[in-house]
């Protein structure tokens, strides 16, 4: 396999539904910014996949014909709230393979406000077995989103378990607020107080409204390279992605009766276990980590998964502010999906973009002084969840 170096990105501003263009003309900003940032014409991308939830069949063709006709393989990609790391994966492995040596992964998102929903009602739900263990587990919240009650439902688990308080929730979304008044990509970068939140209308057990990420459009790309292209082209090579998983759901996410499960954590430990083998790197080795915080809930059991803090420790990691700058790790530096906003397609190489800004050292406000290993997390109900490592061309 060969090093893949991510030799361009682009993304726009998240907005709100309300004021967002068509999806195919934030897809063709994305790219085309991608495209400036790596120095190409898009005549030089040999592949492309487009990832995309709400939209049609081919939705990645017709984004992408604005950029250029070409005749190259585009492939869509669905992957609920992981697709766009998804296509960053597929990107990957075609440039790792030796399959094509520049390659675009692009993902959008054009959503409708509101809580996220179920498209098809005249059929069975795709996600059957989750919702039916979640029913089992915790029975159902009528007028209550389904995610909120998943992700609300992975909080009480955790709080079951280790005895937390409902604010160590709360000081999460603080958190998000302080980091993405630096981004101006950011939909939400007005402060909020811890106060402010937990007074907030209550979605489901500890998570209230200001802990939960908002329905969001936008776009984002990334162009993959391999190390002879961008030799060859004088091409900015100087952020490489080490290691890279894709996992899915084991049984025992439905068989060990646990809120946490069913919302991916063995997912994310698995993934985030066979990127630190493969890159013989830990998680002490990493500066700054762009994660899943689609729920409070989530981000702070993902910090236990991917291994940042040890199982039982979250509440004294945000405490102690490990998660911030001046901690151990900085933890979604742009606001993450709390406030940068989660346009389902498009988040995970919106995650690309952040990290591969904070690699270069060009995060202006952000930036995480000395980075060098970046972690990204991305996940998506029904399941599947992405865990990628970058590092800084040439750090050890």
């Amino acid at each position: 396999m060969k090093n893949v170096h991510v030799a361009g990105v682009g993304m726009i501003p998240f907005t709100k539904p309300s004021q967002a263009e068509d999806w195919d003309v934030m897809a063709e900003k994305a790219v085309r910014l991608a495209l400036a940032d790596a120095g190409i014409g898009y005549d030089q991308v040999e592949q492309a996949y487009a990832g995309y939830v709400y939209a049609d069949s081919t939705a990645g063709q017709s984004a992408l014909y604005r950029v250029g006709i070409t005749g190259i393989p585009i492939v869509n990609v669905n992957n609920n709230c992981s697709t766009g790391s998804t296509a960053l994966y597929l990107a990957r492995q075609m440039v790792a393979s030796g399959a094509a040596e520049c390659v675009l992964a692009v993902g959008f998102e054009q959503m409708s406000p509101g809580a996220i929903g179920m498209i098809f009602n005249d059929r069975k739900r795709v996600m059957d077995l989750h919702q039916s263990v979640q029913e089992e587990i915790q029975g159902v919240a009528e007028g209550v989103p389904f995610a909120a009650q998943q992700f609300g439902g992975a909080g009480i688990d955790y709080q079951q378990r280790y005895g937390i308080g409902d604010e160590v929730f709360g000081m999460i979304a603080v958190k998000a607020r302080r980091h993405a008044a630096g981004n101006p990509l950011a939909l939400f970068r007005d402060p909020l107080t811890l106060e402010e939140v937990m007074a907030a209308k209550p979605l489901y057990g500890p998570v209230t409204r200001l802990q939960a990420c908002p329905p969001t459009c936008g776009a984002a790309a990334a162009i993959l390279v391999s190390p002879a292209f961008a030799a060859r082209h004088g091409l900015d090579a100087s952020v490489e992605i080490v290691a890279q998983a894709l996992t899915t759901d084991t049984a025992a996410a439905f068989e060990n009766r646990s809120m946490m499960s069913v919302v991916g954590y063995d997912m994310s430990k698995a993934a985030a276990d066979q990127v630190y083998a493969a890159a013989s790197i830990g998680p002490d080795d990493v500066d700054v980590v762009e994660l899943h915080d689609c729920f409070t809930p989530n981000e702070l059991i993902t910090y236990e998964a991917l291994g940042l803090t040890a199982e039982g420790t979250a509440e004294r990691y945000i405490r102690d502010g490990q998660n911030s700058y001046g901690g151990k790790h900085v933890v979604n530096p742009s606001g993450g999906l709390l406030s940068k906003g989660h346009p389902l397609g498009a988040t995970g190489l919106a995650q690309c973009y952040e990290l591969t800004h904070q690699l270069r050292g060009t995060a202006d406000r952000r930036q995480v002084e000395g980075a060098r290993v970046a972690l990204q997390h991305n996940i998506g109900l029904g399941g599947a969840c992405v865990v990628t490592l970058y590092r800084k061309a040439g750090a050890a």
